[in-house]
């Protein structure tokens, strides 16, 4: 399964997950991270929304999984 071409993220994360996590791990926790922000209402460039998104990536990718946002309710297919 093909790597990442660089590293995602700054600092010692970022490293781990560059090492650790496939192109498509990746696309998977970018659509989540997406979900997040909206959820959310975070601005990316603020520290404490880095802050956040980062400790979500680690239980991600590392973790258990990340907790989806209290309120969130996962889209309905269309049938």
């Amino acid at each position: 399964m093909p790597g990442l071409t660089e590293s995602p993220w700054p600092g010692e994360l970022g490293k781990r997950v560059f090492e650790n996590v496939s192109a498509e791990a990746w696309k998977l926790w970018e659509e989540r991270m997406k979900m997040i922000l909206n959820e959310y209402r975070l601005m990316p460039w603020q520290k404490e929304a880095q802050e956040l998104v980062a400790k979500q990536m680690e239980e991600f990718f590392f973790g258990e999984g990340s907790a989806l946002p209290p309120d969130f309710v996962p889209e309905q297919s269309k049938s």
